[in-house]
């Protein structure tokens, strides 16, 4: 088998999201802070973005924040904002370039109006473009996500715009965050822990589970391919390899 005669991009998933864990680990292993991870980390993410562009996968959702990491240490949350808003404002205009879209999903009512304001001139930039969906899970949370979509649905009951009658999957799903987009294929967890901690519960009910002990820093394409070679090998049963799934992102370039 060869990549370009029988991996077609029909075979690849088309929603990819990754639980991006190990930075703070990958730092003490290097004798550094944990906010070097972190930055280490952003690296990781512009490989990520890179192979998903090559390769034509339409949406890729990155856990960057989870409504969890509050409890964090003051210092390495307040360092986590910082480089929230500094990746946003130094990554955005090459999002743009490469015709990426880029969307913020999660509750943003407790980040500062600064960072708000960034995010909204970061998505209104790039929202006509096509090539693929960014998404950055930031504050989010899967158990927040289904409440507020039963918020929705409730408020629209009580407005005379819905029936009980009328709340089934569909109307249910068309609320939850990223319903616009290709359903989740494959859910990627960095770092060795093997849990989905509360990301993506009602998306990811279908996707297929890929865990590595590959800390997020050291997260590349080599590690990437072997992601989605599992995947092709459990959908369509092509006993691909992670070198094809390379080979195929090379063609992609051309």
């Amino acid at each position: 088998m060869t990549a370009d005669s029988q991996l077609k991009p029909q075979s690849l998933p088309q929603h990819v999201a990754i639980i991006m864990d190990g930075n703070g680990r990958w730092a003490q292993r290097q004798g550094k802070p944990r906010v070097w991870g972190h930055k280490k980390g952003v690296e990781a993410v512009r490989r990520s973005v890179s192979f998903c562009r090559e390769l034509g996968i339409s949406s890729l959702t990155l856990f960057a924040f989870s409504s969890e990491n509050w409890r964090r240490p003051e210092e390495e949350v307040s360092t986590l904002m910082q480089l929230f808003l500094m990746v946003l404002q130094s990554e955005v205009k090459t999002l743009h370039k490469h015709n990426v879209r880029l969307k913020i999903v999660g509750d943003l009512s407790a980040f500062s109006d600064k960072l708000k304001a960034n995010i909204a001139k970061a998505e209104q930039l790039t929202a006509a473009n096509t090539a693929m969906t960014l998404n950055i899970a930031a504050n989010y949370g899967g158990r927040w996500d289904m409440v507020n979509a039963a918020r929705c649905l409730a408020t629209q009951v009580q407005n005379g715009e819905l029936t009980v009658a009328d709340i089934n999957e569909h109307t249910f799903a068309a609320q939850v965050q990223m319903s616009e987009q290709p359903e989740l294929d494959l859910l990627i967890r960095t770092g060795g822990d093997v849990r989905i901690s509360n990301f993506l519960l009602w998306q990811a009910a279908y996707a297929e589970l890929w865990f590595t002990d590959t800390l997020w820093p050291d997260f590349d394409q080599q590690v990437f391919s072997e992601a989605i070679a599992a995947f092709v090998n459990r959908e369509r049963r092509f006993g691909c390899t992670g070198e094809q799934i390379r080979q195929l992102a090379t063609l992609g370039k051309g």
